[in-house]
């Protein structure tokens, strides 16, 4: 049987009667592209890996939870950024957490937006460098900037406090413009 074959009423009805073989077309059709998200957060394709297996897992002990309110993918989207976080909340407690930027340096780059540090690069060069970033400032940057999520909603999602997550976030910020301007010669300073 073919996912294209099937329609998504069909498919959410059929792993909802804990079908195997629907449930298999279901993890076929979103692993590809929530594998990618998971890489998002981590660095390591083994870590990556074990996000999405622990993500399809919640999928599917969850998917009478789903409302058919928007699409699945986003709702499945969700919970594999949600494992994410777990992921890094697990990792938090076995790992010396770094400290935050003194004050002075907050202030000054609150005022540097996302968009102005990497306008002008390719994709590439920017998923690299965010990558490359502390655990803790990466993970904030990008549910700030990809997921869209809030400094509170951040602050209670990993467990810190709203103003650690816009602290994390400014540290972010200066960490990626620096690593940016010393790989672009003429990146202009701000």
């Amino acid at each position: 049987m073919e996912i294209n074959n099937v329609s998504e009423c069909q498919l959410l009805a059929e792993c909802l009667a804990k079908n195997r073989r629907y449930q298999e077309l279901l993890y076929k059709k979103y692993a590809s592209d929530m594998y990618a998200v998971c890489l998002m957060y981590v660095r390591q394709a083994d870590d990556a890996q074990d996000i999405l297996q622990n993500s399809f897992i919640r999928v599917f002990n969850n998917l009478h939870h789903f409302e058919q309110k928007g699409p699945l993918r986003a709702w499945i989207r969700r919970i594999v950024v949600n494992a994410a976080i777990d992921f890094y909340k697990h990792r938090k407690r076995e790992h010396e957490l770094m400290s935050a930027l003194p004050p002075e340096e907050e202030q000054l780059f609150n005022k540097v937006s996302v968009n102005e540090i990497i306008s002008g690069l390719n994709y590439e060069d920017i998923i690299k460098q965010v990558n490359q970033l502390p655990e803790r400032a990466q993970l904030v940057l990008k549910l700030y900037a990809i997921e869209g999520y809030k400094h509170n909603e951040i602050g209670e999602m990993m467990g810190i406090s709203e103003g650690t997550s816009k602290s994390q976030l400014n540290r972010a910020k200066k960490l990626l413009k620096d690593a940016l301007e010393q790989q672009t010669p003429n990146y202009a300073k701000h």
